[in-house]
Order: structure tokens, then sequence, then C-alpha cells
């Protein structure tokens, strides 16, 4: 048995702790990744997270690697094909707004450099944030994660609400919430 102390909400499911362990919580700046995070944390809304854990090498595949150019240029064939394929969650109007996403992620990319250079500056000093949580108590929302969604929605982007957008700042270690005591912390 495993006796590394993690947070609490990771649980004892393998591929849960190895996300915890590996990726939870460690800043990211790739935009490649970042756009991952966005079309995988869209494809949750409504879902526990484990269920898209255990379907993200469908979505690799399903969305061309998370390759923002690629995925910006779906059609409505590829749309269709999409809704045929039992690796992600087949719901129209997620796999809808991934594609407008990757096209406004584009947009951003040209605007500010990077979507990274986007996303971060929200941040103090472009830095992320360190939360000192014991046992729970994590929000699922903060002041920042509500100006960087009504930012994403003014520009037309779907499935990031305030709190979607919080769990993205978690996922890309934009915020450490991992508790006092965690070994990732």
């Amino acid at each position: 048995m495993d006796s590394t102390k993690r947070c609490r909400w990771c649980g004892t499911d393998p591929l849960y702790m190895k996300y915890h362990d590996e990726e939870w919580g460690k800043p990211v700046y790739d935009d490649q990744v970042l756009f991952e995070f966005l079309i995988l944390e869209g494809a949750q809304a409504g879902l526990s997270w484990i269920t898209i854990l255990r379907r993200r090498e469908g979505y690799r595949k399903a969305f061309a690697g998370f390759d923002v150019k690629k995925v910006a240029a779906f059609t409505a064939a590829d749309v269709e094909r999409l809704m045929q394929d039992e690796g992600i969650i087949r719901n129209r109007l997620k796999v809808l707004s991934a594609i407008n996403n990757a096209k406004l992620f584009i947009n951003i990319q040209e605007e500010f450099g990077s979507f990274a250079n986007f996303i971060w500056a929200y941040l103090p000093d472009g830095q992320p944030i360190v939360n000192d949580f014991k046992h729970g108590g994590v929000p699922a929302r903060t002041e920042i994660s509500d100006a960087i969604a009504k930012d994403m929605k003014k520009r037309g982007f779907k499935f990031f609400g305030t709190t979607i957008c919080y769990a993205h700042m978690q996922a890309t270690g934009m915020v450490n919430d991992h508790e006092i005591g965690c070994v990732a912390r």
C-alpha cells in the first residue's frame, strides 16, 4: 500500500494519484498543454474529473493531439465523426465549443503572443498563487477566475465559466491548492 501523503481528493485510484503527483498544480506555460486542459476542462463540465482523465487518450486522438490549428479547422464532417467516437464525451455542444474555443484561442495567441501570456497576466506578478489549505476549504471560484472567465466569455468562449476556469487554474499550476503536508506541495 502506498503511504505517500497526498491531497485527499485524489483517493487511491492509480490514474488520479499519478495525475495529482505529476501534473496538478505544476505551472504550465506551454500553449499546447494549456489548450489541452481547455478542451478537457470544458468536457468535464457536469462530470467528474476522473471520467475525463480516463478518456484523455481518446481526446488526444479525437482532437488531433490537441493541435489548436487543426482543431480550429475541424468541419461539420469532423463534428459528426466526433459524435460517433466512444473515446470522448459525445455531447454536441461540448464538441462544437471545443472547435469554437480553438479559433478563439488562436485569436488570443495572435493578440498576446501566446495564450500563456494572456492567462498568466491575470496573476500578481505573473506568479502562481500558493494557498494554505489544510483539509478542504478550497474554493470553487475566485475573483481572478471570475475576471478570466468574464473576459473569455466576452471573447466568445463556451464551457469556460468561473468554476471551470478555477479548475483550469489548478490543473495548470496558476494556483497551488495542494493541502499542507501533501507530497506534491
